[in-house]
């Protein structure tokens, strides 16, 4: 019987309770385990929180339902969530530097949804970087909300180097006149300008959002600039800088700026508000909400801080290693997390799906991905490699110039097949999977 347990027995007798209810389930969450232990995570969409956000995530919190905002709930009870939510905003606030926080949304694609639909109406335009040049899907791509209910152009990187070229992005701008400019990308290694984007945002009138989901453990630290003070709103995911699943929406110094709505003159926070809920989404989920405060108070921490230079010094050692080795990696390197390898110079016929396979068989989790003016409609030419994991876990530069050869024996040590396929002998698999474990259990999951 649960009866009389307290808080602290009642949580931590769960992980025992999955394991007698759902055996199949509590196996997949073992198995899920082991692959992360025992091989290296190198995709940049991905992190690792810690133990104690786990615990917020699998907290009773999970089952309060308070549709609404801090002291303005539809539901009784909710006293303990609106201290949360609080310590939540709080911290986020302080983390970013931000006048403004809402820690509601559920992803930080639905953090896009909530601004696009308070500031546009149906029909209106969005310049947004190119899903295939490096933006987001949520950006404006054809088959996305933002593609379906607003009039979406593109800009680019220059076909030379695959770097924005600001110049260009605000001839685009001045000739489509956009009522809202997206920045920020899912696949782009280099320095964001937010300054620039802003000034062209002002140029033609337009809000900015900026979407820094990928960067933004690096822009708390100070590794890459931020957005807040020169975006209308800023936007990301929670877990890609290290924390639970879910989305922010933060703003500076516009958050008091008002906008026309029906006859009112009503401020852009409290907008962003109401168009949260009831506008796009129902009540919060107040165990994830915890959980984004654990993981804001953690990146407070000057080890939290610390580790995001230090993430970027092994991309940029990843990075310098392969190139020494005679890949073509885009743009020549990268000022962030992530390195983006044109695959099909390598090796003819390789491609970037194949070399994700392969890795993967031998230990080493990559993205597949895309890159700049290729056909879309063929298989991606490139992989993504990111290191925020493989740092979390303690890995250094010296790390990762022992990746770079374990990665290379893989990629010039499979047979290319005609199909776009691959054929690799079982001593390399077996020998580099060996390699992987070694090092893994060197530097165990934080």
């Amino acid at each position: 019987m649960l009866e009389g347990l307290s808080s602290q027995q009642y949580h931590q007798a769960l992980i025992e309770a999955l394991e007698e209810s759902d055996g199949r389930i509590y196996e997949f969450l073992t198995r899920e385990y082991e692959r992360r232990r025992n091989t290296l995570q190198l995709g940049a969409a991905e992190n690792q929180c810690s133990r104690a956000v786990l615990a917020a995530l699998g907290s009773v919190l999970q089952n309060k339902t308070a549709e609404g905002f801090i002291g303005a709930r539809m539901h009784g009870g909710c006293e303990v969530i609106d201290d949360v939510e609080g310590a939540a905003v709080g911290r986020a606030k302080e983390t970013f530097r931000a006048q403004y926080a809402n820690v509601q949304p559920h992803s930080g694609t639905q953090a896009n949804h909530i601004v696009l639909t308070a500031v546009l109406e149906k029909g209106d335009r969005v310049l947004g970087m190119a899903i295939g040049h490096g933006g987001h899907y949520s950006h404006g791509a054809s088959n996305s909300f933002t593609g379906k209910f607003f009039e979406v152009e593109n800009y680019g990187v220059e076909r030379d180097t695959f770097v924005l070229d600001y110049d260009i992005i605000i001839e685009r701008a001045v000739e489509f006149k956009p009522k809202l400019i997206i920045c920020g990308a899912s696949a782009y290694p280099r320095t964001i300008d937010f300054k620039k984007f802003r000034e062209i945002a002002d140029e033609v009138g337009a809000y900015l959002l900026a979407d820094v989901s990928h960067i933004s453990g690096l822009i708390i630290a100070g590794a890459h600039p931020s957005p807040v003070e020169y975006a209308h709103f800023t936007t990301t995911s929670t877990y890609k800088p290290g924390g639970p699943r879910g989305g922010l929406i933060l703003m500076g110094k516009d958050y008091g700026r008002t906008i026309k709505v029906g006859t009112e003159d009503v401020p852009l926070a409290e907008h962003i508000d109401k168009t949260t809920f009831p506008g796009v989404q129902g009540t919060p989920y107040l165990n994830n909400i915890a959980a984004k405060a654990v993981f804001f108070q953690e990146t407070l921490s000057g080890e939290y801080r610390d580790r995001q230079f230090k993430i970027i010094e092994n991309a940029k050692r990843l990075a310098e290693c392969l190139m020494e080795m005679g890949y073509d990696v885009v743009t020549g390197g990268t000022d962030n997390h992530m390195v983006l390898i044109n695959v099909t110079s390598l090796r003819e016929g390789l491609t970037g799906a194949a070399a994700q396979k392969a890795l993967e068989e031998c230990g080493i989790v990559v993205d597949k991905i895309h890159l700049p003016y290729e056909d879309r409609a063929a298989e991606a030419d490139g992989i993504r490699l990111g290191t925020p994991i493989v740092t979390k876990n303690g890995m250094g530069t010296e790390e990762m110039e022992g990746i770079s050869v374990l990665i290379d024996a893989v990629l010039k040590g499979i047979e290319v097949t005609g199909d776009g396929g691959y054929r690799m002998a079982e001593s390399l698999r077996e020998q580099t999977q060996g390699k992987v474990k070694d090092l893994c259990s060197w530097f165990p999951m934080s």
